[in-house]
């Protein structure tokens, strides 16, 4: 069952989820761009400087909480999002290595 912030378990994460939420190519740019930052780097959804508004930010980021690709922590008045690097690798093994590929759009 998904903690109270909607973050699955490793187990719970889906692959339908999880290929359903990258197949959007702003959600696929979020996870890319984590994936070549350091392993403890965390970004608020303002942070990546997409040119939409914050509802949909908000929705895209949610998507691919639920899907269990990123956690959210607030900060503040704003939520950062880490990638769940270890977890999907266990789940998904050699998923994230296809997204650092620059040719994985």
């Amino acid at each position: 069952m998904p903690d109270q912030e909607g973050h699955p378990e490793v187990w719970e994460m889906k692959l339908g989820a999880v290929l359903s939420a990258l197949a959007d190519p702003l959600r696929r740019q979020v996870v890319a761009e984590l994936v070549q930052a350091p392993a403890d780097t965390e970004r608020t959804c303002a942070s990546f400087g997409f040119q939409v508004s914050k509802a949909t930010l908000t929705h895209h980021f949610r998507i691919l909480r639920e899907a269990g690709l990123i956690r959210q922590t607030w900060r503040g008045n704003s939520r950062a999002a880490a990638l769940r690097r270890e977890d999907v690798e266990q789940r998904f093994p050699g998923l994230l290595a296809l997204l650092a590929r620059p040719d994985s759009e």
